[in-house]
């Protein structure tokens, strides 16, 4: 596991830059709908676990009262800090930390957040509870992240397609499987919907982790060559050609803390 974590900083750390300026990840209506689930308070001491590139705690800064950005990997965590500190957010302190092992005491936050991160998390169920663990009571876990088909073998080839493009990633979880997470972390569902981002180019999906054209060559046919089940959830287009592209579908969850 600590073999897992390490590559993961060293691939985010090499191209901590490119997830800064990231369409898919610094914009989107999808950081707006957050807002609207966790309806943020002024008062609100906020948590963003995995921060990346610090486009979700800048999105909760200027509403709750403070933000505590927290990253595995440093050079990640200081791509954000000049991110945000160039947009003039003076409420976020940044700090490092393990998603499965969070340096902050019991009952801390009023708010915790994770943006397309958990699939990098070698144990997607120690980060649900340790979340749950620094939540004060009433307190708000709110999970945006990749989601796979119900179905394991189609899920495990949209794994595998991930994987390929970058070693760090660890694995997708559906619906079900994210509502068993929170469940058994006693957390209280109020809410979970899925979302459709349509057509993510190949190439510069590729090319932010820094694929070779070797690895490229691979994921072209792996989009190509898709079963049936697959082909439906990532609905490729132009696949084999520079304008190859899919669909990357994700959930929304919000649990609470009982009070």
């Amino acid at each position: 596991m600590a073999d897992v974590k390490a590559q993961a900083q060293q691939r985010f750390g090499q191209f901590a830059q490119g997830y800064v300026t990231s369409p898919s990840h610094a914009r989107g209506a999808d950081l707006e709908r957050l807002l609207e689930l966790a309806q943020p308070q002024p008062d609100w001491l906020a948590l963003d676990v995995a921060t990346g590139g610090g486009h979700t705690a800048l999105t909760f800064a200027p509403h709750v009262g403070r933000v505590i950005a927290s990253d595995l990997t440093p050079a990640m965590l200081g791509a954000a800090r000049a991110f945000i500190r160039e947009r003039g957010a003076a409420n976020v302190i940044f700090t490092t930390g393990d998603a499965e092992a969070l340096p902050f005491a019991t009952g801390t936050f009023d708010l915790v957040t994770c943006r397309i991160a958990p699939h990098h998390f070698p144990d997607v169920f120690r980060f649900v509870q340790e979340s749950a663990r620094v939540l004060k009571p009433g307190g708000a876990l709110l999970v945006e992240d990749q989601l796979v088909p119900d179905d394991d073998r189609a899920a495990r080839y949209v794994d595998a397609f991930e994987r390929l493009r970058d070693p760090s990633h660890h694995r997708i979880y559906a619906d079900y499987e994210w509502r068993g997470l929170f469940l058994d972390a006693d957390l209280t569902i109020e809410h979970a919907e899925s979302l459709v981002k349509s057509g993510t180019r190949l190439l510069p999906w590729a090319e932010r982790q820094g694929c070779a054209p070797g690895i490229i060559e691979r994921l072209q046919v792996m989009l190509a060559q898709a079963p049936e089940a697959v082909a439906a959830w990532l609905r490729p287009t132009c696949a084999g050609t520079p304008d190859a592209a899919f669909d990357h579908h994700y959930i929304l969850i919000l649990g609470r803390k009982s009070g």
